[in-house]
């Protein structure tokens, strides 16, 4: 009996004795007030770098190199930010760290650091897959381009057409449409060919169907989502895709039978100052510039077709193969021989890219010379439809009114007469031969 009641007793004295002995410990005197109790950093002060240190540590002592809090507020507020002391703290590459004196090789550079380098590609990465983006893990400017696509690109690529709509909505309630001034005569002149109105809207067509198609894949995803659902929306994205990579090969065609056909007839001549002089006579009624074939307003909407799909053309054939055909290294090589960016007060352009960012570039290239695109179309439409009386007869049947071709292109009509009567086309008397 006496022996069950001293159990609970020495059950009570092994429970307190680890406790007091816990009570007796005392930290060593370092760090009493040496940092553990009053929250201060373990980190060494900035004049206690060592010699030889990497320059991220040299230039961020109280993190040992790492990025500050200040660092992360800047990048998340859309600062610039320089981040060399990042690309540089990339651990040894020169092999394994020393392994005497520890349990075992860690290896030449932390975990951290091994991100580092296969973020800024200064790894030495071996790929069992063979292509040229094989080898990339992390493509550090992705975001970049996902934010700018997402963000600018479409803001104001859509604030560039909504101000041209408007613009034509506006004149077209100031001015009106533009009539034919003189008397209806019902005679009909042929003005384009029909392999000219096949190349026509051959480019036309294939132009509408690119265009509603990467507006569809760039907006559609802000806000048709919500409305359609997403399974809908991915079957119609997928139906954009395909044909706005085949439908290209149609615009491709009718850009190179435009340019063959018409390239002659829009060189620049002397006709064309007098016909900017007075606006082509869109502003004023009863104004009829002289003007061959076409007139200056048409060569500008012809020379921008040609430049503008000659450039997309290129863009769009770097992304249909995707890394075979890389545009912007030697691009910006040749800007930066020509010291291009210094105009500007800019640095040279990069050239070492990588195969993303060639791609994403390329990206972004194309849609920006779409809007560029669409907006100038835009213009052409309307002249082409409501804005002008007769005009869209031309591309219609082939054939005009003979008055409307009187005044808008006068020249081009005493063109056609005289080559009818057999004369020289200038309108010179022909010589006989001495």
């Amino acid at each position: 009996m006496r022996l069950s009641a001293l159990l609970p007793l020495l059950l009570s004295l092994l429970l307190a004795m680890p406790l007091a002995a816990q009570d007796n410990v005392r930290p060593p005197e370092s760090a009493v007030g040496g940092g553990f109790d009053s929250g201060e950093t373990v980190r060494p002060p900035s004049d206690s770098v060592p010699q030889g240190a990497p320059p991220a540590v040299e230039a961020r002592p109280e993190t040992g190199g790492a990025q500050t809090l200040e660092d992360i507020l800047r990048r998340q507020n859309g600062e610039e930010l320089d981040d060399s002391f990042r690309r540089e703290a990339t651990g040894r590459n020169d092999g394994d760290a020393p392994t005497a004196g520890q349990l075992g090789t860690l290896g030449g550079a932390s975990d951290p650091e091994i991100w580092r380098q296969l973020r800024y590609d200064t790894a030495q990465v071996q790929a069992s897959a063979r292509g040229p983006a094989a080898d990339v893990l992390i493509q550090d400017g992705g975001m970049r381009w996902l934010q700018f696509r997402e963000g600018p690109l479409a803001t104001y690529g859509g604030y560039l057409l909504l101000g041209v709509l408007a613009i034509l909505a506006l004149f077209y309630l100031i001015r009106g449409r533009i009539r034919i001034d003189g008397a209806i005569t019902g005679r009909r002149i042929l003005r384009f060919q029909s392999i000219e109105r096949f190349g026509h809207w051959l480019l036309a067509g294939s132009f509408i169907v690119l265009a509603l198609s990467g507006l569809f894949l760039l907006f559609g995803r802000l806000g048709l989502i919500e409305l359609i659902g997403k399974d809908f929306y991915a079957d119609i994205a997928a139906v954009a895709i395909w044909s706005h990579n085949n439908i290209s090969w149609a615009f491709m065609l009718g850009l190179v039978l435009v340019t063959v056909m018409w390239i002659a007839d829009n060189i620049p001549n002397k006709t064309d100052l007098k016909w900017l002089a007075v606006g082509g006579g869109i502003f004023s009624r009863n104004v009829h510039p002289p003007a061959y074939k076409f007139n200056a307003g048409q060569k500008l909407i012809f020379w921008a077709v040609v430049l503008l799909g000659a450039s997309i053309s290129l863009s769009g054939l770097s992304l249909l193969f995707p890394f075979e055909m890389p545009l912007f290294a030697k691009t910006f090589e040749v800007i930066n021989g020509m010291g291009i960016p210094g105009w500007f007060g800019y640095g040279p352009l990069p050239t070492d890219l990588a195969p993303h960012e060639e791609m994403q570039l390329s990206q972004v290239w194309h849609a920006i010379v779409a809007f560029l695109f669409m907006a100038v179309i835009l213009g052409h439409i309307y002249i082409g439809t409501v804005g002008m009386e007769g005009a869209f007869d031309a591309m219609g049947s082939g054939r005009v009114e003979e008055q409307w071709a009187k005044e808008h292109h006068g020249l081009w009509v005493e063109q056609m007469k005289r080559k009818k009567r057999g004369a020289p086309a200038r309108g010179r008397p022909a010589h006989p031969a001495e």
